[in-house]
């Protein structure tokens, strides 16, 4: 069986640049020697062996995408699109850079020390993440690590975060000034320091802008799946004095407003609604979902630059970067103030 030796020999480079040609690190080798390589590769139908690299460097050339999965949080990691665009901006640069994608949910720091361990991972990126057990487990593992959207506040902490505050403001506002009154708040269970909790403030605070007073009763919390959102939809179908409707992700917007629907309840004619993330699914409900943008895919490859940053020693200026979010308006909002 050919090795990396053996190309490297017929190509009269050295073993590193034969490597680096393999995971795609051409930056600083010649064009003609890159085709040189890969001829003698495909001649000799060489595969690189993930297990022996390992063994070698200490480490697996993966990067994790770690979903921190609680009791509440149950289902498929990724069922959520808004994860499927953010996995894309990740995957895009690993490729580019010679690393592969691990992707999974881990419920607790003990299968997060023992997946660590077992595959040798070179970074992590991590989504839900609070300040509790698992992320003391994280600091302890000694891998480069970003965390997704998270309210750690630490100086050494890597985050990509977003303006989910005033996400929340402007969903909320946005309701407020076509003339609803009465909206109701829905999302995943609400955490101390998480994004939803951040957005449930924005709520709040765009509520007492317009002198409506904050009522607990209109804050209903499901997982965020479509079949939880047609249940929800299904009850609030019931409760004629809501007129509007904030959810805090567009998979839950449009799972409520098929429940709605069913209920013959017509959006935006009898209920408004405003989303959270702008995914496709947006512009595949009926009718098309005003909600709030965010890059998911600019997120993923922002963490991914942070990680390599951190993987090949260079320095990193900003260790926190905050997205920008902005209203997108679509066809599920109707103005009541226009039927007064």
């Amino acid at each position: 069986m050919v090795t990396l030796k053996d190309i490297a020999a017929e190509a009269g480079v050295s073993i590193t640049t034969v490597s680096n040609v393999v995971h795609n690190r051409t930056s600083r080798v010649s064009p003609e020697r890159v085709a040189k390589i890969w001829e003698i590769i495909e001649r000799e139908q060489y595969v690189p062996s993930m297990t022996a690299r390992t063994l070698a460097n200490a480490e697996s050339s993966i990067i994790g995408v770690i979903t921190h999965m609680t009791p509440q949080n149950t289902g498929s990691t990724m069922s959520d699109p808004f994860l499927g665009s953010f996995v894309d901006g990740i995957e895009s640069r690993t490729r580019a850079e010679g690393y592969y994608l691990m992707i999974r949910s881990v419920e607790d720091a003990r299968a997060l020390d023992f997946l660590s361990r077992s595959w040798r991972l070179s970074g992590l990126i991590f989504t839900g993440m609070f300040q509790d057990d698992f992320f003391t487990c994280t600091q302890k593992l000694g891998i480069p690590y970003v965390l997704i959207d998270s309210y750690i506040d630490q100086p050494d902490v890597y985050n990509i975060g977003l303006e989910d505050e005033k996400g929340g403001y402007i969903a909320t506002k946005h309701l407020l000034e076509k003339g609803h009154r009465t909206i109701a708040f829905a999302s995943p269970s609400i955490r101390p320091g998480g994004v939803v909790e951040k957005r449930l403030l924005g709520y709040k605070r765009a509520l007492g802008e317009f002198g409506v007073a904050f009522d607990p009763a209109l804050v209903f919390t499901q997982e965020i799946t479509v079949e939880e959102g047609r249940r929800l939809g299904a009850a609030l179908s019931k409760r004629t004095e809501i007129t509007g409707v904030f959810a805090s992700a567009d998979i839950l917007a449009g799972g409520i407003m098929a429940g709605l629907r069913e209920q013959g309840v017509c959006v935006p004619r009898d209920k408004s609604i405003v989303g959270f993330d702008d995914n496709y699914l947006c512009q595949l409900t009926n009718p098309s979902l005003t909600t709030i943008h965010q890059d998911a895919e600019q997120k993923g490859i922002l963490a991914t630059e942070m990680i390599l940053a951190q993987l090949r020693g260079e320095p990193i200026e900003q260790r926190s970067v905050i997205l920008p979010v902005s209203l997108v308006e679509r066809e599920s909002v109707r103005d009541i103030r226009e039927t007064r």
